[in-house]
């Protein structure tokens, strides 16, 4: 009877230990985490940035990097009928070129059937938002174009454009006339743009600076909005004042006034805030926008004023955003605006 149990108390014994000696790693686990305590609920959340938007955007948090933007983009040849136009391509081109910051203004326009019988029934609008450099009403080609441009539509084209590029970025800033309501109703109808929107508070960024741009890109949170009005927040658009510095936004009539001096008196370029750096939005370009006032501009006089006069205001900081009209042209000397803004951005 001994000698046929002793096998198996054997084994029994041996089971025994293995399982003691598989048990010590997990409470060694358990151990350091009562010891450190459980991750925060932002480390657990925040999202490992993908092998492509690293390979894209490297280690650089947004405030790292420099974007090349348009002044007025939505008055441009292609989009709509503008006899006087900041912009020769359409929104979608120059995003397709490159351009990733956008500014467009916002209209209410009330319908008017006294302009849709004058007009032949050419201008028979529904009463909407609209992309306008003045009054909806006023004048055709200049104050509006035909056809009318709806803001719902052209922030379609940027959500579009951005499902079609998943490693971009674009910001949109808006010089805004019309309530937070009509905004809501308008953006609600921007299919895809709520789950692409990037929204500062939930980032934590007053406490923990911007994000990287790699992680806003795995994120997927790839549309930011900047409105000139301070009552939207709740709707994602931040209010410019509060999370940028701007340069006063007018070279003169002449181009001669390269001044870089603050767009608010209270909030200057070189403004340091503890643990948080405002977006540097750039803007260099003429009261009256011409071809060859822009050629003129956009090379080395734009690469100049950036090194001697914008980056000297703001504290020896390049800009993120540096705004102009006819981005694509140039004075010949070499430098574009696109490279230009290329050589900042390999340049941090």
């Amino acid at each position: 009877m001994f000698d046929i149990d002793m096998p198996h108390a054997g084994r029994r014994t041996a089971r025994a230990r293995r399982a003691r000696r598989a048990g010590l790693p997990l409470l060694l686990c358990l151990f350091l985490l009562a010891l450190l305590g459980p991750p925060s609920a932002a480390a657990a959340d925040a999202p490992t940035a993908d092998a492509a938007a690293v390979a894209r955007w490297g280690d650089r948090r947004l405030d790292e990097v420099a974007f090349l933007a348009t002044h007025n983009s939505f008055t441009n040849y292609e989009d709509s009928r503008w006899t006087s136009v900041n912009q020769s391509e359409s929104v979608r081109a120059q995003l397709d070129n490159g351009v990733r910051g956008l500014s467009l203004d916002t209209h209410w326009y009330e319908h008017s059937t006294w302009l849709c019988v004058i007009s032949f029934g050419s201008d028979c609008y529904p009463s909407d938002v609209y992309l306008c450099h003045g009054d909806c009403k006023t004048f055709a080609g200049a104050t509006y174009a035909l056809p009318r441009q709806s803001f719902h539509g052209t922030m379609q084209t940027v959500v579009n454009f951005l499902a079609a590029d998943p490693q971009e970025v674009v910001t949109v800033f808006l010089e805004d006339y019309v309530s937070a309501e009509q905004l809501r109703q308008s953006l609600d109808r921007v299919r895809g743009m709520d789950e692409l929107l990037f929204r500062p508070d939930a980032w934590g960024v007053r406490q923990n600076g911007w994000p990287k741009v790699a992680d806003l890109v795995t994120a997927g949170k790839r549309l930011l909005v900047f409105s000139d009005r301070s009552d939207r927040e709740h709707l994602g658009v931040m209010y410019d004042r509060s999370w940028t510095v701007s340069n006063y936004w007018s070279l003169g009539d002449l181009g001669n006034d390269l001044a870089c001096v603050s767009r608010w008196p209270d909030v200057p370029l070189d403004r340091q805030e503890p643990g948080f750096r405002r977006l540097f939005t750039m803007s260099h370009h003429r009261n009256v926008p011409t071809v060859l006032t822009a050629a003129l501009d956009n090379g080395a006089k734009l690469r100049n004023r950036v090194a001697e006069q914008c980056r000297t205001a703001a504290g020896g900081r390049s800009p993120n955003f540096v705004s102009v009209d006819f981005h694509r042209l140039s004075d010949g000397s070499g430098h574009t605006p696109a490279s230009i803004v290329a050589e900042l951005d390999a340049g941090r």
